[in-house]
């Protein structure tokens, strides 16, 4: 009876965070901010339902799902990779760098300070001769 509470509680954690995330995605305004209503969504809400079937099938079943565990570490690394780079897309295509409160860093904003990477055409090698 306890094992199915708990799997209860982590089914209704990861419906309630991924009822609060889809929320967040109709009603926040900008796109920064709706882009961190998915991605909690995602990380808290799938990863409680994925905890939830992994101890269902540990503790009634009596079998451990290796596949669940992968699923919640992939997801957990890389929701917040994906954030990053929607993010940095944004402000590249959005907004210039006068727009951007300072940074408090060495190197400030690195998305404007790098220099770009052009495509270089490739020069073909040249031959090389074996001695004679």
């Amino acid at each position: 009876m306890l094992v199915e509470i708990v799997v209860c509680v982590f089914l209704a954690i990861g419906g309630l965070f991924g009822l609060v995330g889809s929320f967040g995605l109709l009603k926040l305004q900008d796109t920064m901010q709706r882009l961190h209503a998915p991605t909690k969504a995602t990380t808290l809400g799938i990863g409680g339902v994925l905890i939830a079937s992994m101890l269902y099938f540990l503790l009634i079943k009596d079998s451990f799902s290796f596949h669940e565990l992968m699923i919640t570490l992939f997801l957990f690394l890389t929701a917040p990779i994906s954030a990053h780079f929607l993010a940095q897309t944004h402000i590249s295509l959005r907004m210039k760098q006068s727009d951007l409160p300072e940074s408090g860093g060495a190197y400030g904003w690195s998305l404007f300070d790098d220099p770009p990477v052009m495509d270089k055409p490739s020069e073909p090698a040249a031959p090389t001769q074996a001695p004679h």
